[in-house]
């Protein structure tokens, strides 16, 4: 018994000993630690509204309880299901045709030999990543309202009889959703593809060049081999956010003609918690968004384990 506090104060001198030593490191990563905490840990407190009936002139901490009653509403409200739907519709589009682009623009990049050429398209295709999503919607909108430029070409140059509503026609929102999505990020998504396929040693191609492979089957047999485990892991963490799908976009473009099939559920939270003073049921939403997600990265992240991939953890 004599020895345990000798041996304590011992572990503590060279715990305080490695944090003196590190101590820049520490300061460095003060900032990005103080950021998380206060904007990522704090805001959980809010997460009891989800079970109070919230009232603003109560406060957060004498408004009554009322368990899980603001969740049974999500299913018991029929605007809840459609924008629910509209949500998982929209995040499916996304998954299979934005989620492949990147794949295939790095591995197009790949294939291309000159240098130069390779970092000018890189370029290019990054580009719009740093525009905001006002300033991509308002040139969506510039280019397809009815006196934009498509519909001139359209009347003008192919003789069509009248002009195409595609910002008010609810079939053409999806569509334009998906598309703004892989031109604006599909090019920054293959930084971390060709990151991957960096690593890849050229010896392979040259004994597949030996052996007499074509180019498409070195892509098949040697680059997607080489980035499956990177595809894997981003899949895992997309399907943690299949519920979002981008409050700017879609707020940016919903109108009345398209609200029916376009309202989704970060959407519907502005509109029912901000508009409408419906915190609570708005952050009973939030929650069991961050719960299905939790639940698919897990499920998806055993899944691919039982296969043999690494895995997010």
């Amino acid at each position: 018994m004599a020895l345990l506090p000798r041996t304590t104060e011992g572990r503590g001198r060279r715990i305080r000993a490695r944090l003196w030593k590190d101590r820049y490191i520490y300061v460095l990563l003060a900032p990005g630690l103080l950021y998380f905490i206060l904007y990522r840990y704090v805001p959980m407190l809010g997460i009891t509204i989800a079970f109070k009936e919230y009232s603003p002139f109560l406060g957060m901490a004498d408004s009554p309880w009322v368990g899980l009653q603001n969740f049974a509403r999500i299913f018991e409200d029929s605007e809840v299901i459609r924008v629910l739907w509209n949500t998982l519709v929209i995040s499916a589009l996304q998954i299979v045709f934005a989620f492949p682009a990147p794949i295939v623009l790095a591995v197009m990049l790949n294939e291309v030999t000159r240098s130069s050429i390779k970092r000018v398209m890189q370029s290019i295709i990054y580009l719009p990543h740093f525009l905001s999503w006002v300033v991509v919607v308002g040139i969506v909108t510039i280019f397809f309202r009815n006196e934009g430029l498509v519909n001139d070409v359209l009347i003008h140059a192919m003789g069509a009889e009248q002009t195409i509503p595609f910002l008010t026609n609810p079939d053409y929102f999806r569509a334009f959703l998906v598309a703004e999505v892989i031109w604006k990020e599909a090019g920054w998504g293959t930084i971390i593809f060709l990151a991957a396929l960096a690593g890849v040693n050229p010896a392979l191609y040259e004994a597949a060049v030996m052996d007499g492979a074509s180019r498409m089957r070195q892509i098949w047999h040697i680059t997607l081999p080489a980035i499956r485990s990177t595809i894997i892991i981003l899949l895992i963490i997309r399907l943690g956010d299949v519920l979002e799908v981008g409050f700017e976009q879609v707020f940016l473009q919903l109108n009345p003609f398209n609200m029916e099939i376009g309202n989704t559920l970060d959407t519907f939270v502005y509109y029912k918690g901000i508009q409408q003073s419906d915190y609570s049921l708005s952050t009973a939403v939030g929650v069991f968004k961050g719960l299905v997600g939790l639940v698919l990265v897990i499920g998806a992240n055993k899944l691919a384990k039982r296969f043999g991939e690494q895995g997010v953890y």
